[in-house]
This record gives structure tokens, sequence and C-alpha cells, in this order.
């Protein structure tokens, strides 16, 4: 007969189950949450993972909301805050799926996100277009050059990224498109003026 799973017995603190989450996160995870998990575990790592109440995690979030560091596009911590919430509920949707805690007793899933703001972007007006064309045109080291480059982010609204990943074999002015590579490996073919 094949070795059936066992169920564990003893549930482990947060600090023992750390390095399995680590282990087993994506490098996208590690980036965004690993922060908040090693801040959990210098809060309440010493509790087992099912004696982690709800209010331990809004702690943490209120912490990880007050020490935010301070940016000139911050939101007053309100995305750190969120990103700690959601770095707890991953943490223990693994230790659900493990079996070391009941798929409903995930503490982190009982802890609202924080509404979230409007965004502050916005498109160009007109006039600020202009100004931008204006000055671009009549400054700079290579101006017809920085005009063709203002006039494709114009047109396409492709990213940095996108501008500088651009090749000869990227055109094709026979349908008048571009091929964008951008953000996260995606590729778009995009319409463009002659």
């Amino acid at each position: 007969m094949p070795n059936e799973p066992t169920k564990i017995e003893i549930v482990p603190t947060l600090a023992q189950y750390l390095p399995r989450m680590l282990r087993a996160a994506t490098p996208g995870q590690l980036d965004a949450y690993q922060p908040y998990w090693l801040r959990a575990e210098e809060m309440f790592g010493e509790h087992k993972l099912d004696e982690v109440w709800p209010s331990d995690i809004l702690a943490l979030q209120n912490q990880v909301v007050r020490t935010a560091r301070p940016r000139r596009n911050g939101r007053g911590g309100r995305y750190a805050g969120e990103t700690c919430i959601r770095a707890m509920r991953c943490f223990y949707r693994l230790a659900a799926l493990d079996g070391l805690i009941q798929q409903g007793k995930n503490p982190a899933l009982q802890v609202p996100l924080p509404r979230r703001l409007p965004s502050p972007r916005r498109g160009l007006t007109i006039r600020e277009l202009v100004d931008i064309q204006n000055v671009v045109a009549t400054t700079g080291n290579d101006v017809p050059l920085d005009t063709k480059l203002v006039r494709l982010h114009i047109e396409t609204a492709c990213r940095r990224g996108g501008a500088l990943a651009l090749r000869p074999v990227d055109l094709d002015p026979d349908q008048c498109l571009i091929l964008l590579r951008e953000k996260g490996g995606t590729q778009r073919w995009q319409p463009i003026s002659r």
C-alpha cells in the first residue's frame, strides 16, 4: 500500500514554518512579501500557526503602516499595510494546503484590506503636450531624435523600456505597426503613424 500523507499532530510555530514558506515562495512573492513575513516572525514567531489571531495580524499591519518609509509619492503607508495583509494571507494559504490549519481558519482572511484611494495619475492635457513638444523641438543635443521619441510615446503610450527595446525588425512600415516588448514580457503590435 503506498505511503499515505500523515496528518501532522504538532502544529509548528510561525518561526518554525517560515523556512518552508520561503522555499515554496516564488521570486515575486519573496520580493513583495518576505519583509512582512520576517516582521511577523519578530512580532509573533513563537506562536503556533493556529494561535495567531486576526488581532495579531491587524497589529502587524498597523506597525507596518506606522513605520512605512515616507516617499514623495507615498500614501501614508496604506499600500504597505495592504501588502502586509496579502503576505499573511499567502502565508496561511500555504499552511492550510500543508494541512497545518483548517482551510477556513486563515486569520488573515478575517482582516479586511484597506480601501484603495483613487489614483493620482492622469493624462497630460493638450497644453502640457504642446509645451513638452515645443521644449523638445527647440532644445537638446539631437532635436530630430528627441522629437521622434516624444512622438513615439504620445502615439503608443509605451513605457521607457518598450522604447529602449525597439529594433529595426520591430517596425512594419507597410501596415504602420510597431512591435513593443514591455514590462513583464508583454508584446503588442501597436498602430503608429508613418
